[in-house]
Protein backbone atom coordinates (compact mmCIF):
# COMPACT_ATOMS: atom_id res chain seq x y z
CA UNK A 1 0.00 0.00 0.00
CA UNK A 2 1.32 3.19 -1.06
CA UNK A 3 1.31 6.08 1.21
CA UNK A 4 1.07 9.72 0.38
CA UNK A 5 2.48 11.87 2.77
CA UNK A 6 0.22 14.92 3.33
CA UNK A 7 2.42 18.37 2.71
CA UNK A 8 2.57 20.68 5.80
CA UNK A 9 1.44 23.84 6.17
CA UNK A 10 4.87 25.38 6.19
CA UNK A 11 5.67 23.66 2.82
CA UNK A 12 2.36 25.08 1.42
CA UNK A 13 3.42 28.23 2.66
CA UNK A 14 6.51 28.18 0.86
CA UNK A 15 4.86 27.46 -2.64
CA UNK A 16 2.09 30.33 -1.90
CA UNK A 17 4.99 32.31 -1.46
CA UNK A 18 7.04 31.48 -4.15
CA UNK A 19 3.80 32.22 -6.36
CA UNK A 20 3.34 35.60 -4.56
CA UNK A 21 6.60 36.16 -5.46
CA UNK A 22 6.17 35.35 -9.11
CA UNK A 23 2.97 36.99 -9.58
CA UNK A 24 4.04 40.11 -8.82
CA UNK A 25 7.38 40.00 -10.39
CA UNK A 26 9.24 41.19 -7.27
CA UNK A 27 13.13 40.94 -7.67
CA UNK A 28 16.17 40.65 -5.17
CA UNK A 29 16.49 43.27 -3.32
CA UNK A 30 12.26 43.13 -2.92
CA UNK A 31 11.60 42.62 0.84
CA UNK A 32 8.72 40.21 1.68
CA UNK A 33 6.02 41.30 4.43
CA UNK A 34 6.42 41.59 7.78
CA UNK A 35 6.04 38.06 9.77
CA UNK A 36 2.91 39.34 11.30
CA UNK A 37 1.51 40.70 8.07
CA UNK A 38 2.60 37.27 6.09
CA UNK A 39 0.56 35.47 9.04
CA UNK A 40 -2.44 37.41 8.11
CA UNK A 41 -1.91 37.26 4.48
CA UNK A 42 -1.88 33.58 4.12
CA UNK A 43 -3.76 32.66 7.52
CA UNK A 44 -1.82 30.56 9.12
CA UNK A 45 0.01 30.60 12.66
CA UNK A 46 3.22 32.45 14.22
CA UNK A 47 4.86 28.94 14.01
CA UNK A 48 4.25 28.10 10.55
CA UNK A 49 5.00 31.26 8.89
CA UNK A 50 8.54 31.11 10.73
CA UNK A 51 9.17 27.53 9.40
CA UNK A 52 8.09 29.00 5.82
CA UNK A 53 10.72 32.08 5.94
CA UNK A 54 13.15 29.19 7.61
CA UNK A 55 12.70 27.10 4.46
CA UNK A 56 13.10 30.28 2.02
CA UNK A 57 16.70 31.12 3.48
CA UNK A 58 18.14 27.64 3.59
CA UNK A 59 17.14 27.37 -0.28
CA UNK A 60 18.74 30.51 -0.29
CA UNK A 61 15.87 32.59 -2.16
CA UNK A 62 15.71 35.05 1.02
CA UNK A 63 17.46 36.63 3.69
CA UNK A 64 16.38 37.04 6.42
CA UNK A 65 17.26 39.88 9.45
CA UNK A 66 16.01 40.91 13.16
CA UNK A 67 15.42 43.93 14.70
CA UNK A 68 12.96 46.49 13.69
CA UNK A 69 14.25 47.15 10.16
CA UNK A 70 14.63 43.54 10.24
CA UNK A 71 12.72 40.94 7.99
CA UNK A 72 13.01 39.00 4.49
CA UNK A 73 14.73 40.06 1.53
CA UNK A 74 14.79 38.31 -1.63
CA UNK A 75 17.76 36.93 -3.06
CA UNK A 76 19.34 34.85 -5.54
CA UNK A 77 20.00 31.64 -5.35
CA UNK A 78 23.78 31.64 -4.81
CA UNK A 79 26.00 29.27 -7.06
CA UNK A 80 27.14 27.92 -4.22
CA UNK A 81 23.65 26.53 -2.99
CA UNK A 82 23.46 25.21 -6.61
CA UNK A 83 26.52 23.55 -6.68
CA UNK A 84 26.34 21.61 -3.46
CA UNK A 85 22.87 20.56 -4.25
CA UNK A 86 24.00 18.94 -7.14
CA UNK A 87 27.54 17.26 -5.26
CA UNK A 88 25.09 16.06 -3.00
CA UNK A 89 22.59 14.60 -5.23
CA UNK A 90 26.07 13.04 -6.78
CA UNK A 91 27.12 11.45 -3.38
CA UNK A 92 24.95 7.92 -3.64
CA UNK A 93 25.66 7.64 -7.86
CA UNK A 94 28.38 6.05 -9.96
CA UNK A 95 30.88 9.13 -11.03
CA UNK A 96 34.00 8.69 -11.83
CA UNK A 97 37.25 10.44 -13.70
CA UNK A 98 36.43 9.60 -17.02
CA UNK A 99 32.61 10.35 -16.91
CA UNK A 100 33.85 13.99 -15.88
CA UNK A 101 36.15 14.49 -18.77
CA UNK A 102 33.39 12.99 -21.77
CA UNK A 103 31.56 16.20 -20.48
CA UNK A 104 34.01 18.71 -20.32
CA UNK A 105 35.78 17.95 -23.69
CA UNK A 106 32.17 18.40 -25.25
CA UNK A 107 31.33 21.76 -23.30
CA UNK A 108 34.61 23.72 -22.79
CA UNK A 109 35.68 24.22 -26.29
CA UNK A 110 32.21 25.68 -27.04
CA UNK A 111 33.18 27.74 -23.44
CA UNK A 112 36.05 29.01 -24.46
CA UNK A 113 35.50 30.11 -27.92
CA UNK A 114 32.07 31.61 -26.89
CA UNK A 115 34.32 34.12 -24.92
CA UNK A 116 36.51 35.48 -26.85
CA UNK A 117 34.46 38.49 -28.03
CA UNK A 118 33.90 39.02 -24.58
CA UNK A 119 36.99 39.15 -22.92
CA UNK A 120 38.57 42.40 -21.70
CA UNK A 121 42.04 43.46 -20.57
CA UNK A 122 40.56 42.08 -16.99
CA UNK A 123 40.60 38.95 -18.35
CA UNK A 124 43.81 38.83 -19.88
CA UNK A 125 45.39 39.83 -16.88
CA UNK A 126 43.74 37.45 -14.80
CA UNK A 127 44.49 35.00 -17.47
CA UNK A 128 48.27 35.62 -17.45
CA UNK A 129 48.60 35.89 -13.52
CA UNK A 130 46.77 32.52 -13.46
CA UNK A 131 49.75 30.98 -15.75
CA UNK A 132 52.74 33.18 -13.55
CA UNK A 133 51.28 31.40 -10.42
CA UNK A 134 51.64 27.63 -11.81
CA UNK A 135 54.67 28.13 -13.94
CA UNK A 136 57.18 27.55 -10.57
CA UNK A 137 58.30 23.76 -10.20
CA UNK A 138 56.22 23.67 -6.83
CA UNK A 139 58.12 22.88 -3.67
CA UNK A 140 55.73 20.58 -2.14
CA UNK A 141 53.08 18.90 -2.37
CA UNK A 142 50.67 21.28 -0.76
CA UNK A 143 52.12 24.43 -3.31
CA UNK A 144 51.18 21.59 -6.05
CA UNK A 145 47.58 21.43 -4.95
CA UNK A 146 47.60 25.08 -4.83
CA UNK A 147 48.24 25.41 -8.40
CA UNK A 148 45.79 22.92 -9.37
CA UNK A 149 43.33 25.01 -7.96
CA UNK A 150 44.97 27.92 -9.75
CA UNK A 151 44.84 26.10 -13.12
CA UNK A 152 40.45 25.26 -12.60
CA UNK A 153 40.68 29.14 -11.99
CA UNK A 154 41.87 29.54 -15.51
CA UNK A 155 38.89 27.25 -17.05
CA UNK A 156 36.37 29.78 -14.32
CA UNK A 157 38.12 33.07 -16.10
CA UNK A 158 37.05 32.24 -19.27
CA UNK A 159 33.92 30.68 -18.11
CA UNK A 160 32.72 34.28 -16.63
CA UNK A 161 33.32 35.91 -19.74
CA UNK A 162 31.01 33.52 -21.72
CA UNK A 163 27.34 35.53 -22.06
CA UNK A 164 25.91 31.88 -22.53
CA UNK A 165 24.19 31.37 -18.96
CA UNK A 166 23.35 27.73 -18.89
CA UNK A 167 26.81 26.85 -20.86
CA UNK A 168 28.65 28.91 -18.19
CA UNK A 169 26.79 27.33 -15.36
CA UNK A 170 27.69 23.49 -16.59
CA UNK A 171 31.34 23.93 -17.22
CA UNK A 172 31.10 25.74 -14.15
CA UNK A 173 29.64 22.52 -12.30
CA UNK A 174 32.29 20.91 -14.09
CA UNK A 175 35.32 22.85 -12.37
CA UNK A 176 33.67 22.28 -8.99
CA UNK A 177 33.34 18.06 -9.02
CA UNK A 178 36.94 18.51 -10.53
CA UNK A 179 38.25 20.88 -6.89
CA UNK A 180 36.18 19.76 -4.62
CA UNK A 181 35.07 15.77 -5.14
CA UNK A 182 37.65 14.39 -7.42
CA UNK A 183 41.46 13.42 -5.23
CA UNK A 184 44.68 13.33 -6.89
CA UNK A 185 47.68 10.96 -6.24
CA UNK A 186 51.18 12.22 -5.79
CA UNK A 187 50.94 15.64 -7.34
CA UNK A 188 54.76 16.24 -6.57
CA UNK A 189 55.33 13.01 -8.12
CA UNK A 190 56.93 12.98 -11.76
CA UNK A 191 53.70 12.37 -13.02
CA UNK A 192 51.88 15.54 -11.16
CA UNK A 193 54.85 17.73 -12.39
CA UNK A 194 53.84 16.62 -15.95
CA UNK A 195 50.67 17.84 -15.63
CA UNK A 196 51.32 20.93 -13.81
CA UNK A 197 53.89 21.56 -16.89
CA UNK A 198 51.63 20.31 -19.76
CA UNK A 199 48.45 22.74 -18.07
CA UNK A 200 50.90 25.69 -17.99
CA UNK A 201 52.13 24.98 -21.71
CA UNK A 202 47.92 24.56 -22.79
CA UNK A 203 47.24 27.29 -21.00
CA UNK A 204 49.79 29.38 -22.91
CA UNK A 205 48.79 28.42 -26.21
CA UNK A 206 45.21 29.30 -25.44
CA UNK A 207 45.99 32.85 -23.95
CA UNK A 208 47.75 33.62 -27.05
CA UNK A 209 45.25 32.29 -29.48
CA UNK A 210 42.66 34.42 -27.10
CA UNK A 211 44.76 37.52 -27.51
CA UNK A 212 44.83 37.07 -31.69
CA UNK A 213 41.21 36.60 -31.22
CA UNK A 214 41.11 33.33 -33.01
CA UNK A 215 37.88 31.82 -31.93
CA UNK A 216 38.72 28.62 -34.48
CA UNK A 217 41.73 28.00 -32.93
CA UNK A 218 40.67 28.75 -29.69
CA UNK A 219 38.48 25.54 -29.58
CA UNK A 220 41.34 23.06 -31.26
CA UNK A 221 43.64 24.56 -28.63
CA UNK A 222 40.91 23.42 -26.28
CA UNK A 223 39.87 20.30 -26.64
CA UNK A 224 43.56 19.18 -27.21
CA UNK A 225 43.86 20.60 -23.45
CA UNK A 226 41.01 18.47 -22.16
CA UNK A 227 42.17 15.30 -23.58
CA UNK A 228 46.20 15.76 -22.40
CA UNK A 229 44.74 16.78 -19.03
CA UNK A 230 42.82 13.54 -18.82
CA UNK A 231 45.81 11.85 -19.85
CA UNK A 232 48.05 12.90 -17.26
CA UNK A 233 44.94 12.70 -14.60
CA UNK A 234 44.94 9.78 -15.01
CA UNK A 235 48.77 9.26 -14.69
CA UNK A 236 48.30 10.53 -10.82
CA UNK A 237 45.72 8.08 -10.28
CA UNK A 238 42.76 10.59 -9.86
CA UNK A 239 39.74 9.29 -8.48
CA UNK A 240 36.17 10.84 -7.60
CA UNK A 241 35.65 10.91 -3.77
CA UNK A 242 32.13 11.46 -3.08
CA UNK A 243 31.55 13.60 -0.23
CA UNK A 244 28.69 16.02 0.79
CA UNK A 245 28.93 19.52 1.11
CA UNK A 246 27.77 20.52 4.69
CA UNK A 247 25.91 23.73 5.06
CA UNK A 248 28.71 24.82 7.21
CA UNK A 249 31.06 24.65 4.26
CA UNK A 250 29.03 26.56 2.23
CA UNK A 251 28.69 29.03 4.84
CA UNK A 252 32.56 29.04 5.06
CA UNK A 253 32.93 29.18 0.74
CA UNK A 254 30.56 32.24 0.92
CA UNK A 255 31.95 34.42 3.10
CA UNK A 256 35.40 33.46 1.74
CA UNK A 257 34.74 33.10 -1.91
CA UNK A 258 37.70 32.21 -4.58
CA UNK A 259 38.43 35.79 -5.73
CA UNK A 260 36.71 37.05 -8.39
CA UNK A 261 38.50 38.51 -11.92
CA UNK A 262 38.13 41.53 -10.65
CA UNK A 263 39.55 41.06 -6.78
CA UNK A 264 42.57 39.07 -7.99
CA UNK A 265 43.96 42.08 -10.04
CA UNK A 266 44.09 44.12 -7.20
Amino acid sequence: MVTIRTPKRGDLMVEEIKRWIAERRLAPGDKLPKEDELQELFGVSKGTAREALKSLEVQGLVTVSTGPAGGATIGEVPLDRALQLLQNYLFFRELDVAQIYAVRRLLEPELAAGAMPHLTEEHFAALERSIASCAPHPASAEQALTQRQEDLHFHDVLAAANPNLLLRFMCQVINHLLRFSVAMGDQNSAAGHELGESNVAAHRRLLAAARRGDARQVRKLMAEHIDEAEHHVHQVAAAVRPRFVLDSDLRARIAHPMPSTKEKSK
